[in-house]
């Protein structure tokens, strides 16, 4: 497996002394330190407002990025969360990879939960043809999952800036008892004060980064010299474009009449299922010149993934019945 950039992993940095109330002395802190301190500020929170909180960790950027804040929330403790990862069994191999030694590294325990048993189960029915994705699928899995642990609340790594949907979110937002979002039915967040009341079967899904942007988590994984899935570096690859998005040549995704694969230099700047997320072409092979790539980009990173393509308000619906 290749792996960049090399990681202090035994003495992690220490949270900045207003973690727990990232308001004071805001205009001390740099804008990474600002962040830095919400976050943890938000995952401390979890801690004390829930009685069995998850971590949801899909092996990208942003989910690497929380579960390094989780830790430095309460080193030199462990992190106080299980950590969970829904397999869509169309996942990357790197990532797969990179998930299991990352959980080593950080001596958290993992919770794996797979699609192909719901499908087993008659839970959902799986896509055909060529286009076929198990994406959407993923918001069962999850939903049975929480009930499975009784799981009161799940911890993502969302950020508002990747969709307009996401940009409805709060810190704190609330599910009801079929694990469906209405975001008109969220509670106000004023002065860092978060709402956890609930009922039986209720849960929230919790978002400590979303006041981030990608910029924001590339310049953060830089400074704390945080290793990621080698995917997001730059190599030439077998792609098939389609609709526009160019996809990692695989089993897992049909070849449509006239698709022809063919090798490109590309890189991705999400990591998801291989059916519906896209690549970019790049050169970009270090974080540094990742971070240059992002600056001159014109499009969101969401505009690779071909699940939000299927209609205007994809996201939204997905979100509505369950998903991250």
């Amino acid at each position: 497996m290749q792996i960049i950039q090399k990681s202090q992993f035994n003495q992690p940095n220490a949270a900045p002394e207003s973690a727990s109330t990232p308001n004071n002395d805001a205009l001390k802190l740099t804008h990474l330190q600002y962040l830095e301190a919400e976050a943890i500020f938000v995952l401390r929170e979890v801690a004390t407002e829930f009685e069995r909180p998850v971590l949801l960790f899909s092996g990208g950027k942003d989910s690497i990025v929380v579960s390094h804040l989780a830790r430095k929330a309460f080193f030199p403790g462990p992190v106080p969360f299980l950590l969970m990862h829904i397999d869509t069994g169309h996942n990357f191999p790197e990532t797969k990879e990179y998930r299991d030694w990352w959980i080593k590294q950080i001596g958290a325990e993992l919770i794996v939960r797979s699609v192909e048993d719901t499908i087993r189960q008659g839970r959902v029915k799986e896509e055909r043809g060529p286009g076929a994705s198990r994406n959407s699928l993923q918001s069962v899995t999850l939903l049975d999952a929480i009930r499975e642990f009784r799981f009161d609340a799940a911890i993502g790594g969302a950020r508002r800036d990747e969709e307009k949907a996401r940009a409805k979110e709060r810190f704190f937002s609330f599910r009801d008892e079929l694990g469906q979002w209405d975001p008109r039915n969220q509670r106000p967040e004023l002065w860092s004060l978060f709402n956890s009341r609930k009922e039986p079967g209720q849960h929230f899904r919790v978002f400590p980064i979303s006041n981030w942007t990608e910029m924001d988590v590339w310049l953060y994984i830089l400074q704390q010299k945080l290793e990621v899935p080698s995917l997001y570096f730059t190599r030439e690859r077998v792609c098939v474009e389609r609709a526009g998005v160019l996809l990692a040549a695989s089993d897992s995704v049909g070849l449509k009449p006239g698709e022809l694969p063919e090798a490109r230099r590309v890189r991705f700047r999400t990591i998801g299922d291989m059916t519906c997320t896209g690549a970019v072409v790049s050169e970009a092979s270090s974080v540094a010149e990742i971070i240059k790539d992002i600056a001159g980009a014109s499009a969101s990173e969401r505009g690779t993934r071909a699940d939000d393509q299927r209609s205007a308000a994809a996201m939204e619906d997905r979100k509505r019945e369950g998903y991250f």
